[in-house]
């Protein structure tokens, strides 16, 4: 993976203007924060979260508002920045910090993160190898459980990203995973996968799934 980012400070603020303005990405976004908050309920309501990437901070009011202490890593230094900033931004209930990191070599301990998210991340991650070294790190520095984010292979989703590119819509050309490639990915990484979920059934190519660690089952025990 790339060790930097080329977003500039004015770069992440446009993106953050523009992100989430259409009627379309409003409704993505409504839809994925209410399947987010269902299937982090697992992970409980307290602990050391860790976001990644974490962009401008869209997830951190919900992490707080849940009581996590939070960590934002994301590969732009800039983006990192402005996750920090918007959460000074919004008062000083629990901790939250924010690190550039790269996703397949992590500056944490094993096993400090109780929840680990990782969401509009994998669609960008196009071989097997580059999946597997990140779902490692990922699982090395879980010990409760992981909310991720990946793209199943959807016809009617891939055509209407076709044409996005065709009109200029979009630049971004992102991975599409055959139905369970994910899911081995991750139970090789030593996760076990709780739960996986569609963000629209049949339409969208989207889904969340739900990981847990052995390490959270070996605590309860």
């Amino acid at each position: 993976m790339s060790s930097l980012s080329k977003f500039t400070r004015d770069g992440v603020r446009d993106y953050e203007r523009r992100r989430y303005r259409g009627l379309d990405q409003r409704l993505v976004h409504s839809r994925e924060m209410a399947l987010i908050k269902k299937l982090a309920r697992a992970a409980g309501t307290a602990g050391l979260a860790l976001d990644l990437p974490c962009g401008y901070g869209r997830f951190t009011p919900f992490l707080r508002g849940r009581g996590f202490a939070a960590i934002g890593a994301d590969l732009s230094v800039e983006m990192a920045r402005r996750s920090a900033e918007n959460a000074a931004g919004a008062g000083p209930a629990p901790v939250y910090r924010a690190v550039a990191s790269d996703a397949a070599r992590l500056p944490f301990r094993t096993g400090v993160f109780d929840l680990l998210l990782s969401i509009r991340f994998f669609h960008h991650i196009h071989t097997p190898d580059g999946r597997a070294a990140i779902l490692g790190e990922f699982r090395r520095v879980t010990s409760g459980y992981a909310v991720i984010s990946f793209y199943r292979i959807n016809g009617l989703h891939a055509v209407q990203r076709r044409l996005r590119r065709l009109f200029g819509k979009s630049r971004t050309n992102i991975k599409m995973l055959e139905r369970g490639v994910f899911e081995k990915a991750a139970a090789a990484a030593g996760f076990e996968v709780v739960k996986v979920v569609p963000l629209f059934r049949g339409i969208h190519a989207y889904h969340l799934a739900l990981l847990r660690s052995p390490a959270f089952q070996k605590s309860r025990n």
